[in-house]
């Protein structure tokens, strides 16, 4: 039995009547947002004629968010949920299978491996390092004379340079831009450009570090998937016909490759629904993601646009500040930022009830003086030795940018010796017990999805899991079409046929031993 459903304001009412087509949503920041597309995605589940095999296609920007729809679906769904007439992928999960299921297509092995971020940054650094051996005085032309000859301005000039280089890195990739082009760029450029030839030399050695490991990492996969659509039209066909409706999430922070991959899907007369907020975007400064692919789709012909205005996240003061910069933004004075639109509407409307009540006197802004991030974190020990003493029915929160930040703030608080719970004081092994029980839930949960069962394999065999064999298994479990054949095949053993297209002896065992513990 589905559970009872709040009932939907006017605003989200209208996007639950959608019945196909396109359709772009406006949302404003705590509007339930993730809450109406997860009753959309439940409803068309029920109601939308999906043929045997079909699903609807739920995209996400991030792993939370993903884990966050599949709980709202299937808890709109109820009994009715069978997890296959859905799927709920980020876009990194969906060019994964996408680029999975035809590698042929785009010139990757069917082995080919996945490059997580970790491996890559260390590429990156590696290079980087290489290039700072080689060039030692690289860099100082663009420091004052006072910082020069000092070390820790040198490390944070190397550290910020490799900022650069991933982002440049990325920016290349999103673009479909090769180092060998960029090489070539280079070397008819009319001016010496030294950061530029950094960025090149670092991205040719990283495009070799990739090669020498066999890999891809998320950005080739996202410019692989878009290769393979366009590569076979009869694939793209096929994928058209599997996912007939996609609803997608956070489109403000879509790349132009991302949203280049989910036209194809769609293609001229298909069912899209993308929802954002086109006055935020997180992944904007160093990628090619934009708010302004979500306004254009907004306005354009064949377009139904919606908004979710109402909002019961903030205080009267700051929706009514957060307006303010909007209509401030669309008049003005200088026409090329007016004409840009960097804010937009829809204005944002409070509730009738629920947000949070104006407290000017709660709310301190320090601009008298200029603190390093050691004082500052001193100033919020000091303050609340004094404050939390007459406050003891009260719980401060204090927000971190980082893990490194959390600890080092927690040493401040140690030494005003206030009492505090550390979110971050875990030991290793009690993360990796909860992060194991995590994907073996994950796999009960979701008993039909390959990547949770490929998360599962690897947490069983955890100790071993950087091992070639280890990397091998969970490749072809994540690369299972129809998890059924192989953890309980009837007249189609997955195993089996793997076996007869030439898979490892070893692989065999592993896999058939794997079996018997599912």
């Amino acid at each position: 039995m589905s559970r009872p459903q709040p009932q939907p304001r006017p605003s989200q009412a209208k996007i639950l009547s959608y019945s196909g087509g396109l359709m772009g949503v406006a949302a404003v920041p705590g509007s339930g947002k993730t809450w109406t597309l997860s009753l959309l995605a439940a409803q068309l589940v029920r109601m939308f004629p999906l043929e045997r095999g079909q699903q609807v296609l739920v995209v996400t920007l991030v792993n939370a968010a993903r884990g966050k729809f599949e709980q709202q679906v299937r808890e709109f769904l109820g009994e009715e949920s069978l997890g296959t007439q859905y799927r709920v992928r980020t876009l990194h999960g969906l060019a994964v299978d996408i680029v999975s299921e035809r590698p042929g297509l785009v010139g990757l092995s069917e082995d080919f491996q996945i490059v997580d971020d970790s491996e890559a940054k260390s590429i990156i650094e590696d290079s980087l390092q290489a290039w700072f051996s080689a060039h030692p005085d690289f860099g100082r032309e663009y420091l004052s004379d006072d910082h020069r000859d000092n070390n820790q301005t040198r490390r944070k000039w190397r550290d910020n340079a490799g900022k650069v280089v991933s982002n440049f890195i990325n920016r290349a990739k999103d673009f479909r831009v090769s180092s060998s082009q960029l090489r070539e760029a280079l070397r008819v450029y009319p001016r010496l450009l030294p950061m530029a030839e950094m960025c090149i030399t670092v991205y040719e050695a990283y495009e070799r570090g990739l090669r020498y490991r066999g890999g891809v990492d998320f950005q080739d996969l996202i410019r692989f998937a878009l290769q393979a659509l366009e590569a076979d039209p009869d694939f793209l066909r096929a994928l058209r016909q599997r996912w007939p409706v996609i609803l997608e999430d956070e489109a403000q922070d879509s790349s132009q490759l991302q949203e280049e991959i989910l036209r194809n899907l769609v293609g001229e007369d298909g069912n899209w629904v993308r929802v954002g907020d086109p006055n935020q975007s997180i992944y904007e400064t160093f990628t090619t993601a934009s708010p302004e692919f979500l306004r254009n789709f907004l306005m354009e012909a064949g377009v139904t646009a919606r908004e979710l205005p109402e909002s019961g996240r903030s205080s009267p003061a700051i929706i009514s500040l957060a307006n303010r910069l909007i209509t401030w933004s669309e008049s003005h004075p200088t026409e090329r930022l007016r004409q840009r639109q960097p804010l937009s509407a829809p204005l944002i409307m409070p509730l009738t009830e629920g947000n949070p009540p104006d407290s000017p006197a709660g709310i301190r802004i320090l601009v008298e003086q200029k603190m390093t991030s050691d004082e500052e974190r001193d100033f919020i020990g000091r303050e609340l030795a004094h404050w939390l003493p007459n406050n003891r029915q009260s719980t401060v929160a204090i927000l971190v940018p980082s893990n490194k930040s959390g600890g080092e703030m927690s040493e401040v608080l140690r030494r005003y010796k206030l009492p505090f719970v550390e979110i971050l004081q875990t030991t290793t092994s009690t993360r990796l017990v909860a992060g194991a029980l995590y994907r073996l839930l994950n796999l009960l949960a979701w008993p039909t999805d390959s990547a949770a069962l490929s998360d599962a394999f690897i947490c069983w065999r955890r100790q071993e899991r950087e091992s070639p064999l280890i990397r091998e298994v969970s490749t072809l479990l994540r690369r299972i079409r129809h998890v059924e054949q192989f953890i309980a095949p009837i007249d189609l053993d997955w195993l089996h046929e793997i076996s007869v297209r030439g898979a490892g002896r070893e692989q065999i065992e592993l896999l058939r031993l794997f079996r018997t513990l599912l």
